[in-house]
């Protein structure tokens, strides 16, 4: 057995924010991704996927059956015969691991699911995020449920707030285009719930809480209209104006050996850095008018490119 795949995500543009009700703007992105399967047979790898999955199923049966419910004997059987998530989603770097294996085993067991091939109206996504909110929570301690929704819908996400999602189309790439959107690998892992913990703690200071409010999410939000009305020029200047303030107030998600190079970018206008999901690690998220210098600035550092225009 091989399952359908399922992708990684980025969150462009929301994070922090979004838990405090501000847009945010999330892709898939096909380059890496996942699938359950069943083995020929035992590797370490799959066995350390395999006890995962079953420690997973533990929790799903503690889940609100009025929520969601599961064929048991299937997934049983499945697990019986070692099935384990065979992913090439990097873990602990922003990108959506767990979403995708969510995803993954939603879409094969679940009963009564709620399909891709439906009329999604907004009650329905709205269904499906506290769904996968509740099943993601096993791995983040608090899940909003973006993640899996994006894996499991393969669309970009719009999140206007957080009862109002909508699936949405984002501006066509330009193949030849010289701005990009890109992936800069810090070389270490970052976990989620420290850095949420750390943010939620920071919340609790007046300062911190105005600065969020009347700053971050005026710049973030202006990153969401802009990009998806393809307003470049004004979206690099929201983008500079953001990655400073993150630079500024957010230092303990920034990985300590990245603080010059964020600075650089910002100094330079060769490129501008943001958290890529909730930072302390993975992957750091770059936009450049013209990527090629922005090569140049970060030589030596592995980056990928997401999306050009």
């Amino acid at each position: 057995m091989k399952g359908p795949l399922f992708f990684a995500k980025i969150l462009l543009f929301g994070e922090y924010g979004i838990i405090k009700d501000s847009k945010g703007l999330s892709i898939p992105y096909n380059f890496y991704r996942g699938a359950l399967k069943i083995p020929n047979e035992k590797n370490q790898s799959n066995t350390d996927s395999h006890q995962k999955l079953l420690a997973f199923a533990e929790y799903l049966n503690t889940l609100d059956t009025r929520l969601v419910t599961f064929d048991w004997k299937q997934l049983k059987a499945d697990l019986d015969r070692e099935m384990y998530f065979d992913s090439s989603i990097p873990q602990g770097y922003g990108v959506g691991s767990s979403g995708a294996l969510v995803a993954a085993i939603y879409d094969q067991y679940a009963f009564h699911k709620i399909t891709v091939l439906e009329n999604l109206t907004k009650q329905k996504l709205q269904k499906l995020k506290v769904i996968f909110a509740q099943m993601e929570s096993f791995f983040h301690g608090k899940s909003s449920g973006l993640d899996p929704l994006n894996s499991y819908l393969s669309l970009p996400i719009l999140i206007n707030s957080k009862e109002h999602i909508e699936t949405t189309g984002i501006p066509s790439q330009h193949a030849m285009g010289k701005g990009a959107v890109f992936l800069l690998d810090s070389g270490i892992t970052g976990e989620t719930a420290p850095m949420v913990s750390i943010f939620m703690e920071n919340m609790e200071k007046e300062a911190f809480s105005t600065m969020m409010r009347e700053q971050f999410i005026t710049y973030s939000d202006a990153c969401v209209e802009d990009f998806l009305k393809g307003n470049m020029g004004s979206l690099f200047q929201n983008i500079k104006s953001l990655s400073a303030l993150v630079l500024k107030n957010f230092e303990p998600m920034i990985p300590d050996a990245f603080h010059t190079v964020w600075k650089n970018g910002i100094e330079t206008n060769d490129y501008y850095l943001k958290l890529c999901g909730s930072g302390g690690g993975g992957f750091i998220l770059g936009f450049t008018p013209d990527f090629e210098k922005a090569k140049k600035a970060l030589k030596g550092y592995p980056l990928e490119v997401v999306y050009h225009f």
